[in-house]
């Protein structure tokens, strides 16, 4: 395994050194060039957001009915629409978690839609769960979030937990790790950290969402 670990490491190294060599190759032209380059990614990002949010991204809104929801699916690339009902207080979690994302992710347009105004697309997208979180991407739905079930399978899930989960979707944009849940991830570092206190491993001897 050390042998290995040194291998990687002088792997590394070597890649380190050569990027270090072109770097010091580069005259002033070069990075001239690399620095308008740079200048003019960021300026077609700036343009690209004030176009989103000319669109309403940013925030997360109540569209009227099925007219609205397939104008906004064609203005924006990416679409997040909540499918909800009122007298469901699960749809209530589900809006404080996308009114969160809404603002953090304006690459992507967060919508919701009351089913009960929706008939003959909820019909069409055979949602009979309430709630259900539609991912579209160009135009046509991609994936569906039905319940909480991949969210923990419990009511008080984290946000990073959906936003996890949206990812996976490929809706937003997203750095972190698409295999490992973030939730997978605290319960390891908690049960390292109980490990490390005690010594020993800590051993404590379908939700229907339907509504």
């Amino acid at each position: 395994m050390e042998q290995v670990l040194q291998q990687v490491a002088q792997g590394l190294e070597k890649q380190l050194d050569k990027e270090i060599e072109r770097l010091d190759a580069l005259d002033s032209s070069d990075l001239e060039t690399i620095r308008q380059q740079r200048i003019a990614e960021m300026k077609q990002r700036a343009k690209q957001k004030q176009e989103w949010l000319a669109n309403g991204h940013g925030e997360y809104t109540e569209i009227d009915g099925e007219k609205e929801f397939f104008t906004v699916c064609n203005k924006s690339t990416n679409v997040v629409c909540h499918f909800y009902r009122n007298d469901t207080p699960r749809c209530r979690i589900v809006d404080m978690h996308l009114q969160t994302l809404a603002k953090k992710h304006v690459e992507t347009r967060f919508v919701k839609l009351d089913v009960e105004r929706a008939p003959f697309l909820t019909g069409r997208l055979k949602i009979r769960v309430i709630p259900t979180i539609a991912i579209v991407k160009d135009n046509k739905t991609k994936d569906f979030i039905v319940g909480f079930t991949e969210l923990g399978n419990r009511d008080d899930f984290a946000t990073d937990m959906l936003e996890w989960r949206l990812a996976r979707g490929d809706v937003i944009e997203y750095s972190g790790d698409l295999l490992t849940p973030p939730d997978a991830k605290k319960q390891q570092s908690l049960h390292i950290h109980k490990k490390t206190i005690r010594g020993k491993d800590d051993s404590d001897s379908d939700i229907d969402f339907s509504d």
